[in-house]
């Protein structure tokens, strides 16, 4: 794809004044420069406090939101060099927000920061972010291969609308076989290994270190959703090529904003972004301003939430097990990448938010959800995830019903698999207590003592 001629935009930290020099009376510039963005990674939360912070136009502690959707130039020149490639956001020259915007530009700084990446933009949703990946990396005729355990709509994506209207094909492997992923790689075709770092929904870890092992050894780019896994696992630093998320998720944490984002290298952000054919350009994905600065306060603390998540999901995930439930979780010992996710996850981040109680049948599995929310208030029967209350869904007919039966059983997705998104409102032994008053009643109601 073709690049736009300045290559710092998405991570430089120069600003713009008058002569092209810093002023030094300019003290809100000085302020934004010290305060540049971190050049090595370490712990996440490390790496965001590190990062450049944006202060506000007038000295706020806060940025200012650049809500404008052009932007205006002081000689009529400039804005054909802008156009050209000549002068861009690494100089504090903007054109139109559907490109680049100041605001949005802060927040993926703050992506880039979390997953270790040279540079990061965000889009209006995870399925825009996923999708101008895509049709960025792969091209009519190309093929992708990708894990059968994925989000129901990035499967629908790659089932159903790239074959139909772009020409691409994907072919799902299961990734724990790391034979059948080297089967799969077509040659001269495969341009995209994707994968989601613990899978949606049935938990599943893969294999990042080697799976990009196995791709970058045939020229392939390595995509991964770490949806569900923010601070606890950062697949760029395992080796893949490029990270999106859903940042509706966890990161936001509020079951209130949609937006995505696309972390990678600068070159790949940069030509994402490109006026002619970057597909975050030209398709406009585009993040509103007001909503990435309601995400940039939000990121300071995801540390504290995830570790609150994961805290909580481990000892509901052991409790239920000691009951008799079938319980999936990778903190377990007995989950099959127990160990592999040890091996790679970020130090006292735990193993994720979400547990999965696979009820057998989908009767069971919304008996369940019903006493866990109607009688006892655990939690609530909602999709998404990452959200200060607990969410329930039955996946397989909810977040994963645009698979077929088949598709379902290929990924491992249990008509009756409950998927819990642990909530940290309350105290443990609070929701505790109701969800075990609720597995009571539903043991009660049936005329058997199985769950």
């Amino acid at each position: 794809m073709a690049e736009t001629k300045n290559q710092t935009f998405a991570f430089s930290d120069k600003k713009r004044t008058d002569s092209d020099h810093l002023d030094g009376d300019n003290l809100i510039t000085v302020k934004k420069q010290m305060l540049s963005s971190a050049s090595t990674w370490e712990d996440p939360a490390a790496a965001l406090a590190a990062a450049r912070h944006e202060f506000g136009e007038h000295g706020g502690v806060n940025m200012s939101i650049e809500a404008s959707a052009t932007f205006t130039v002081m000689e009529p020149e400039t804005l054909s060099r802008m156009f050209a490639g000549e002068l861009g956001p690494d100089r504090d020259f903007f054109i139109y927000s559907r490109h680049f915007n100041p605001t949005v530009l802060n927040l993926s700084r703050q992506m880039a920061a979390l997953e270790g990446t040279e540079a990061a933009y965000c889009a209006s949703s995870g399925m825009a972010a996923i999708s101008s990946v895509l049709l960025h990396l792969v091209s009519s005729g190309d093929h992708v291969f990708a894990s059968t355990a994925l989000y129901g709509g990035t499967h629908a994506l790659m089932t159903h609308f790239l074959p139909r209207a772009c020409n691409i094909t994907t072919t799902f492997v299961d990734v724990d076989d790391l034979e059948a992923v080297r089967n799969a790689i077509v040659h001269g075709r495969t341009k995209v290994l994707y994968f989601e770092s613990i899978a949606n929904p049935t938990l599943k870890v893969a294999n990042i270190p080697e799976l990009c092992r196995i791709a970058h050894d045939k020229g392939i780019k390595v995509v991964v959703d770490n949806t569900f896994a923010p601070m606890v696992v950062s697949p760029a630093r395992l080796g893949a090529d490029v990270v999106v998320h859903s940042i509706s998720k966890f990161i936001s944490g509020g079951a209130d904003i949609i937006a995505g984002a696309v972390c990678g290298s600068a070159g790949l952000v940069n030509s994402m972004m490109d006026l002619q054919q970057g597909p975050l350009m030209i398709l406009g994905p585009t993040m509103n301003a007001k909503v990435a600065f309601e995400l940039s306060e939000r990121i300071p603390h995801l540390a504290l939430r995830m570790k609150e998540h994961c805290h909580r999901a481990l000892v509901f995930a052991t409790r239920m097990k000691k009951l008799g439930l079938k319980v999936i979780y990778p903190g377990l010992e007995n989950h099959p990448q127990h160990t592999l996710l040890k091996s790679f996850a970020n130090k006292d981040y735990g193993y994720g938010g979400l547990v999965c109680v696979d009820m057998e049948t989908e009767e069971r599995a919304n008996r369940l959800m019903h006493y866990l929310q109607n009688s006892t208030q655990f939690g609530f029967m909602a999709v998404s995830l990452g959200y200060y209350e607990t969410l329930l869904s039955c996946s397989g007919s909810s977040t994963s019903s645009e698979m077929n039966t088949q598709e379902k059983e290929l990924a491992g997705i249990s008509p009756g698999l409950v998927r819990i998104s642990v909530g940290y409102i309350g105290t443990l032994e609070q929701k505790w207590s109701q969800l075990e008053k609720a597995l009571s009643r539903m043991q009660n109601s049936g005329s058997s003592n199985k769950y």
